[in-house]
């Protein structure tokens, strides 16, 4: 247990912080989970608005320092590989 008043205000923003992040965290798989879902039943105009809105999602994550860049980068870039296959997987038939 903490003894120093330091310490215990320490304890207390960690958990703050904890609850917050997970908060961010759980947004950002609600959204990518939309998203795939929507590529799944091959529906490419609600998979693009899904799309917009994880992208601004992990920006915001991004920002807060909740995520690294570089993984939001990277989330990104994979998300958006997908979409465009499917957009020439579904321009294809």
């Amino acid at each position: 247990m903490a003894n120093s008043a330091s310490a215990k205000k320490r304890i207390q923003q960690n958990e703050r912080n904890r609850v917050r992040n997970r908060a961010r965290k759980s947004e950002v798989k609600t959204a990518t989970r939309r998203f795939m879902d929507a590529l799944q039943k091959g529906d490419l105009q609600i998979a693009e608005e899904a799309f917009v809105h994880v992208t601004k999602k992990l920006d915001q994550v991004a920002a807060k320092g909740t995520l690294h860049r570089n993984t939001v980068a990277r989330r990104k870039s994979r998300l958006s590989r997908r979409l465009n296959a499917a957009k020439v997987a579904g321009g294809a038939s």
